[in-house]
């Protein structure tokens, strides 16, 4: 038997949960102090909710099954429906606009490739019962926030934003019937990965007005009016109006928009816009919704490429190194008081030398080590040694009601 999991799925390591719990912190984090409520739903659905949303061609993509109930079911490849089903359900109850996010973990069967697994998690945040573009500002203000929360900054990413309505309007003009605007939205979602001269052919006599009006970027009253709204909240340097972006799923109906990599090395880190009629759709109840899907997976890999994957402790983190085992129930209740404050702290659970506590205070990440000897028992000190300097200092640590307080060096 192969020690190894399925292609296109990943173990997760101490080091790859922390940089995942890293990533959930920073959305999780943003989410909140933008007033969204998180949600969850099942990670089985019936089969017939995907298919509702994307046709019958969406079965290929899902890991999907007959249950012991004779019921067709699939692993969520989208949180997407299940929102729109929760929301039909429910959304009486609450009061609009809804702001709604969550954080699951989705399934695909498609070619595993970088930036592209068979199962990753999605930080998912909606609007929902707003018609205004306000909706469409704010999710883009959340996503901002979370990415310099995790260190990126504008000469990172940038925000590319389109509308379906002008292109709609743009087909009208130009005496396109509405039948054949799934077609035309779909080589405008191909334009940067096929060649022109392919993307000519398929555009047949609208070419060059489609090309130039991409090539002009000034958008409409819709987009201009995000851009200055943006730009009141500080997004002015990140985002930019791009025509190409339409999103190539049927169900967008308004303003659209992908962030992308500057150096355009990465596939688009998140993507999002209006699907005002989804909800209705999947729950017959009629209810405006503004949306984004962020995944962890080319997230993690730019936080690599830019340095910045999250320190093994970014706080103050103690290793309480036992010197001689007549006090180790002394040690152990210093190491009680110090994680009922909060700190992480670990200690050998049997007799180990000293040498091997030091060493595995470094090789887990832990910031100090705090030495208890004899002198603990008489004096209430310990050496208190920062391991990255190589320092050590004679503290007393102050307990309040069995919780760790401060540290007191010696003749203070």
């Amino acid at each position: 038997m192969s020690l190894k999991c399925l292609s296109g799925f990943r173990d997760f390591y101490p080091e790859q949960c922390r940089l995942r719990e890293h990533i959930f912190k920073a959305w999780r984090e943003s989410a909140l102090v933008f007033g969204f409520s998180q949600i969850d739903g099942p990670p089985l659905e019936p089969l017939e909710l995907y298919k509702k949303k994307s046709g019958e061609e969406i079965v290929n993509q899902l890991y999907h099954f007959v249950d012991k109930g004779e019921r067709e079911v699939a692993l969520r490849p989208e949180m997407t429906p299940t929102l729109a089903r929760m929301a039909g359900a429910k959304h009486r109850d609450y009061k609009k606009p809804m702001k709604w996010f969550a954080i699951p973990q989705l399934f695909r069967y498609e070619r595993a490739q970088r930036g592209r697994l068979r199962e990753h998690f999605q930080w998912n945040c909606d609007v929902l019962g707003e018609t205004g573009l306000g909706a469409e500002v704010e999710v883009l203000a959340v996503l901002d926030m979370a990415l310099r929360k995790l260190g990126l900054s504008s000469a990172d990413y940038v925000f590319k934003i389109s509308d379906r309505v002008f292109w709609q309007e743009f087909l009208t003009k130009h005496n396109v019937p509405e039948e054949r605007h799934y077609d035309f939205f779909q080589v405008l979602d191909k334009i940067e990965r096929e060649k022109p001269e392919e993307t000519r052919v398929k555009l047949g006599d609208l070419a060059d007005h489609v090309l130039a009006a991409i090539e002009k970027g000034e958008g409409n009253a819709r987009l201009n009016e995000v851009l200055e709204r943006c730009a009141a909240m500080g997004l002015a340097d990140v985002v930019q109006v791009d025509l190409r972006i339409v999103r190539g799923l049927a169900y967008y109906t308004g303003v659209v928009f992908e962030v992308h990599d500057r150096k355009g090395e990465m596939r688009a880190i998140a993507g999002g816009g209006r699907y005002d009629h989804l909800v209705k759709l999947i729950s017959g109840e009629d209810l405006t919704a503004v949306g984004f899907g962020m995944g962890d997976v080319v997230l993690g890999e730019m936080l690599k490429d830019r340095g910045l994957l999250p320190p093994a402790s970014a706080e103050a983190s103690y290793y309480v190194v036992v010197t001689e085992e007549a006090q180790r129930n002394q040690a152990l209740a210093l190491v009680t008081a110090l994680r009922q404050s909060g700190c992480r702290v670990d200690y050998p659970l049997a007799p180990t030398k000293v040498g091997k506590q030091f060493q595995a205070a470094e090789d887990m990440g832990y910031t100090h080590a705090v030495v208890v000897g004899a002198e603990f028992t008489i004096e209430g000190t310990c050496g208190l040694k920062q391991l990255a300097l190589r320092t050590q200092e004679t503290v007393r640590p102050e307990i309040l009601n069995g919780c760790f307080v401060k540290w007191i060096p010696v003749g203070c």
